[in-house]
């Protein structure tokens, strides 16, 4: 149209600039909002709410806070449109205080905040678990004859669930009903969630189950969340029993609903099942993760298979995953389970080498394996090496060594070792 001297309004770069917003394009909308006054077309509240959420959506809330605050310099007056798409930019990023005084100071610019204003501001109080202060907005939301809405009661659910509220994210979820608020499978699965996250798993599998009645279809998250709730209560039965069910309600599991089949499984040592799961995951083509092998190492360790655990975190590379300090205690406490002190010695070993510092848990695994056959000479190694590259010893270090220093004489380096322990462990 430039090019062939067809005049362009502010119409043409507004719907352009939106094209951008949702193409993800912000740096496009923000040299296409540059390039307006070039053609003697002035912005107005619709070319910068537009560029305002393309800088939304492209995580730069720096530029959002910007360009609204250029809209009055531009003589364009910001709207409830361009303010609630600088707050939903700093909820994004988690910049909630940003977020709490751009809403606070809508009123003073004479723009009343709307619901879309007050959800985004909730959002970004969900994001970082500020459950009381999403449970205020929506109050005031109340308070001011404003209806909330099913993003806004989502987003102070979610916050509950962060908070570890999950009584008040049930409570919210039962009122929406009353409020006219129609609950979906968002709302479901974030009460599911919290519900996960405080171990009450009789009340997330309940929720699940009267998903269907209030017309909310149950998804890969609601059951996921599920899944992991009886992870957290040790029914691997009935986590196993929900991902067999996905299928049959035409739910695709993913890796989030394996792995937490997977961790059920591990934290009561059925390691059979777990191997099983990690088999279905590849020949669904499921991505398997460091998080899966680590469950499964777990499941192994807890299940006294000291050579599948090795195993495990041997074919980790053939996969391109690299094992970390959990996947190594792991294996090394699979190794003192099987009494293979002289592997878990190897393992400990091996860890700078692979740039792993090991922490208390893989130290007092190598130094179990080696107390459990009487290798005293070796604990002491363990605990100079502990000692030696800063890590604390705790209680069960402290109480180890101590029992064997009652039984045994020491040699003089053993002797200052074990005062060293003594006032390092505050022990008398």
């Amino acid at each position: 149209m430039l090019e062939s001297c067809v005049e362009v309004n502010v119409f043409h770069f507004s719907a352009a600039i939106t094209a951008c917003e949702k193409g993800c394009e912000w740096q496009l909308a923000l040299r296409l909002l540059d390039s307006m006054p070039d053609t003697r077309v002035t912005p107005n509240e619709i070319s910068y709410s537009a560029a305002i959420s393309a800088c939304e959506k492209g995580g730069q809330w720096q530029h959002s806070l910007a360009l609204l605050s250029a809209m009055p310099e531009m003589s364009v007056a910001p709207n409830q449109l361009s303010y609630s798409a600088a707050i939903s930019s700093c909820a994004k990023v988690g910049r909630w205080q940003v977020a709490l005084g751009l809403l606070s100071s809508m009123p003073e610019e004479r723009v009343m905040p709307n619901k879309i204003s007050y959800s985004a501001a909730i959002s970004a109080c969900e994001q970082v678990g500020k459950w009381h202060l999403a449970l205020s907005l929506l109050t005031t939301m109340r308070d001011r004859t404003i209806a909330g809405d099913v993003i806004s009661y989502n987003a102070a659910i979610s916050a509950c669930e962060k908070g570890g509220q999950w009584h008040l994210a049930l409570s919210l979820l039962s009122s929406m009903p009353d409020m006219m608020v129609t609950p979906n499978e968002i709302s479901y699965s974030a009460a599911i969630s919290s519900c996960e996250k405080a171990g009450e798993w009789q009340f997330a599998l309940s929720l699940l189950r009267i998903m269907p009645d209030m017309r909310a279809v149950p998804n890969e998250v609601s059951y996921s969340a599920a899944i992991s709730a009886c992870s957290r209560g040790g029914q691997w039965q009935l986590a196993l029993c929900l991902l067999a069910s996905m299928s049959d309600r035409k739910v695709i599991p993913n890796e989030i609903s394996y792995n937490a089949a997977i961790s059920a499984c591990a934290n009561v040592g059925q390691w059979y099942w777990v191997l099983s799961l990690l088999s279905s995951m590849c020949h669904r083509r499921l991505v398997q993760s460091d998080i899966s092998y680590n469950a499964a190492i777990t499941g192994c360790e807890k299940g006294s298979q000291w050579q599948l655990a090795l195993g495990l975190l041997s074919s980790m590379s053939d996969l391109r995953l690299v094992p970390d300090e959990i996947s190594y205690s792991g294996a090394i406490s699979a190794c003192e389970r099987g009494r293979r002190w002289q592997l878990a010695l190897d393992l400990l070993s091996a860890m700078p080498y692979m740039r792993l510092l090991p922490d208390i848990i893989c130290y007092n695994g190598a130094m179990l394996a080696c107390f459990a056959q009487c290798r005293w000479s070796f604990m002491f190694g363990i605990l100079d090496e502990m000692l030696r590259s800063g890590v604390q010893p705790d209680h069960f270090s402290c109480m180890a060594l101590l029992t064997e220093c009652e039984q045994r004489g020491l040699n003089d380096s053993e002797g200052r070792l074990a005062e060293r322990l003594k006032a390092t462990c505050s022990l008398r």
